[in-house]
């Protein structure tokens, strides 16, 4: 085996079919398939299902598939190092966030990398935080920020900040009176709220208070894609439940939205910042990890991250 046929192995994956593959490796598609087969005569088990519609990887084909996408990232980490001038830091690195979280961190962070660590490629991911502890699992990315301190038992974590959640809904809204600032976790069962789905850490957040209180949401719309939501939301179609950072979706100021405390319920989530083993954290993703506190930190004492305490 040699790292040639794990890369084609992973492409053909990616890719779902061995023409498509070959075509993006530049290898006649004759040559791809001798080669696959040469490392699934070495493994001794099959490794790829195919159909008409093209191949999946069996059992064993993705157990093989987790553990070469981290060696092929191994490699290539290995080898910016190796590159790299002496006191200059280089490499790729990939950092996962949830959509709230990129709407107050990901322009200052990415310009902080570019001015201190030009030699840094920088890949955020934006996705939910499933997708995203998935990714981490899969040795996908270096670093991600998720809402469970427990999502990835296996990998070191740290609480980076507690985020406050509030009722949102646009100034001008005649679902709440104007004058009011804090809200009752009843009357807000009453209102017409647009929420995440199901699968989304923030809803089963979400839920459980209200279902702690006996009281069910009145849901009329589930949306997982934040900018669509908080459009609805701001086009008066109802309103929503979400941490403070979700008002920056549009900019960086909360001008046309009123976010409302909710008085009898300690509605709060944690951030948690996981990252990959130490002793496989590269020097560049060693220095994004660092970076990425700082600028949280940077961002909560100035007041440009409200409604969050920091936890470290």
């Amino acid at each position: 085996m040699d790292l040639r046929q794990l890369k084609y192995f992973v492409q053909i994956i990616e890719c779902g079919s061995l023409a498509k593959a070959s075509r993006q490796l530049f290898i006649a598609q004759p040559a791809l398939s001798q080669q696959l087969a040469k490392l699934e005569a070495e493994v001794g088990k099959p490794l790829l299902i195919r159909s008409s519609k093209g191949v999946t990887p069996t059992e064993n084909g993705s157990a093989l598939l987790h553990h070469a996408r981290f060696m092929l990232r191994q490699l290539d980490q290995a080898l910016s190092v190796a590159r790299q001038e002496p006191g200059t830091v280089h490499g790729m690195v990939s950092v996962g966030l949830a959509a709230t979280t990129i709407c107050t961190v990901g322009v200052p962070f990415v310009r902080r990398i570019r001015e201190k660590y030009p030699g840094i490629v920088l890949n955020v991911v934006e996705g939910m935080s499933g997708h995203l502890g998935q990714m981490m699992q899969l040795g996908q990315l270096d670093l991600t920020i998720l809402f469970s301190r427990d999502a990835i038992p296996d990998l070191p974590c740290e609480p980076i900040v507690e985020e406050e959640l509030f009722l949102m809904l646009p100034v001008l809204s005649d679902l709440v009176a104007p004058r009011r600032v804090r809200i009752s976790i009843a009357e807000a069962a009453q209102l017409p709220l647009i929420l995440p789905t199901g699968i989304h850490g923030l809803r089963r957040r979400i839920a459980a208070e209200f279902e702690q209180r006996s009281l069910s949401c009145r849901v009329v719309a589930e949306i997982d894609s934040l900018s669509l939501l908080m459009a609805c939301v701001s086009e008066g179609m109802g309103a929503t439940i979400k941490p403070m950072a979700a008002v920056l979706q549009h900019g960086r100021q909360r001008k046309g939205w009123r976010c409302l405390a909710i008085s009898d319920a300690e509605m709060k989530r944690q951030n948690h910042l996981y990252s990959v083993v130490p002793e496989r954290l590269s020097p560049a993703a060693a220095a994004v990890r660092v970076e990425l506190k700082d600028v949280i930190k940077q961002l909560v004492q100035t007041g440009e991250w409200d409604g969050v305490s920091l936890l470290y």
